[in-house]
């Protein structure tokens, strides 16, 4: 699947829950969200898009997106 359309979809998920007043609260919505409804292939492709670039990603999606199970990456020098 394009990535730009990945992108554009997470930020609109993004949008919708971002007005959330806690933030954190609204960062595990945007998760859970992602893994109840996208499928793994989606899921895979933004996480992989998230860790390398992230580019056009919203700071509360990319939080988000880095949360699906085995995104976390140990942080290591940049």
């Amino acid at each position: 699947m394009n990535v730009r359309r990945l992108v554009k979809m997470a930020n609109e998920i993004g949008e919708f829950f971002g007005q959330m007043p806690d933030r954190e609260e609204a960062v595990t919505a945007i998760t859970a969200h992602l893994r109840n409804f996208w499928e793994p292939r989606m899921r895979r492709e933004i996480v992989e898009y998230a860790r390398c670039d992230g580019g056009g990603l919203k700071e509360i999606v990319r939080a988000a997106v880095l949360k699906l199970e085995g995104a976390q990456k140990p942080a290591g020098p940049r």
